[in-house]
């Protein structure tokens, strides 16, 4: 068991739960939270969206240990935001809800496309709504509703905000403190940027065998929207990347990018 605390809803909560346990899971059975909703546990209907950091957050698929320390928005914590609510105020004028299942993600995904994106096009909103599905085909009436409360925000002179505020690299919820084992003491990450440099592995461990092929092959490639001296901060604070797998601890520091640990 791992000891997981968390900020939900502008409390302080904090459970034992199993390494394997989702976020969904955690918010829904530990602190009664059942506005978010669980449908195909894949990461794929967008019906747990939750926010963990203010980045909206597959919960379904996110790891409760890997966002410790993290601050959770749940639909139940969005009653008082003024987009959340201006959101709902236009989902019923624009009947952009039938059976509702899909409603409580659908409403955090287009928070954040209000919050963010300053003159969007039907198309954009349609990409960027792509990850939430609406088994009741109500896109239409949805879609209208997020044009509906951008088109009166910037009239009133409320602009976007550029990236929605994200500033953090790495997973939704990383970056935090890892969870512990329940009992033991907490173990602290350091910050992003303030990892030790760590030395490049010798010639003899990058590559044991010289005859060593690999079995198959691939190139791909995306933009990070970060410095680069960020990007490799990140990836050498290994206790950090380390705090991202779930029932991940690390035996010690690394020497010579090398270190020891375990999975559970």
């Amino acid at each position: 068991m791992n000891t997981v605390s968390l900020t939900v809803n502008g409390k302080q909560v904090s459970a034992n739960v199993q390494p394997r346990t989702h976020l969904a899971d955690f918010v829904r059975e530990t602190q009664n939270l059942t506005g978010t909703h669980l449908g195909c546990e894949h990461g794929v209907c967008g019906a747990c969206t939750i926010l963990v950091d203010g980045v909206p957050t597959r919960s379904c698929i996110t790891f409760a240990v890997a966002c410790q320390q993290a601050d959770v928005t749940t639909i139940e914590g969005l009653d008082n935001d003024e987009i959340a609510t201006e959101l709902r105020a236009a989902f019923t004028q624009e009947h952009a809800l039938q059976c509702g299942y899909c409603t409580p993600g659908m409403l955090v995904s287009a928070r954040d496309v209000v919050l963010r994106m300053q003159t969007p096009s039907e198309h954009d909103i349609r990409v960027a709504m792509s990850g939430n599905l609406c088994r009741c085909t109500g896109y239409v009436g949805i879609i209208r509703a997020v044009q509906r409360v951008i088109e009166a925000r910037r009239s009133r002179g409320i602009a976007a905000i550029p990236n929605g505020n994200r500033t953090r690299l790495g997973p939704s919820g990383s970056g935090h403190s890892v969870a512990v084992v329940a009992g033991s003491a907490p173990r602290v990450v350091a910050a992003p940027g303030t990892a030790k440099k760590v030395s490049a592995p010798s010639a003899s461990f990058a590559r044991m065998d010289p005859d060593w092929k690999p079995q198959t092959t691939f190139n791909q490639s995306f933009t990070v929207a970060h410095p680069v001296d960020v990007v490799w901060d990140f990836f050498g604070n290994i206790a950090g990347v380390a705090s991202c797998l779930p029932g991940a601890s690390l035996a010690g520091e690394p020497i010579d990018g090398h270190v020891e640990g375990q999975m559970k």
